[in-house]
């Protein structure tokens, strides 16, 4: 039973994108630490698709 568990996680890492691979990296999103489009390696803040739209329209508005 525990196997068809851990089927279904690694099922859903590798649906990220074009080309991804179970074996890659992906960085966590300093906000709500969901999974990122970015790897690991990635320098600077890392932000989550969700994240990212609403820091946009946060700075769009702010003035």
């Amino acid at each position: 039973m525990e196997d068809a568990d851990e089927g279904d996680e690694t099922r859903g890492e590798g649906t990220g994108g074009a080309g991804t691979t179970g074996a890659a990296a992906v960085a966590e999103c300093v906000l709500c630490r969901a999974p990122t489009e970015y790897p690991e390696s990635h320098k600077g803040i890392t932000l989550c698709p969700v994240c990212e739209w609403r820091e946009a329209e946060r700075t769009a508005c702010s003035g």
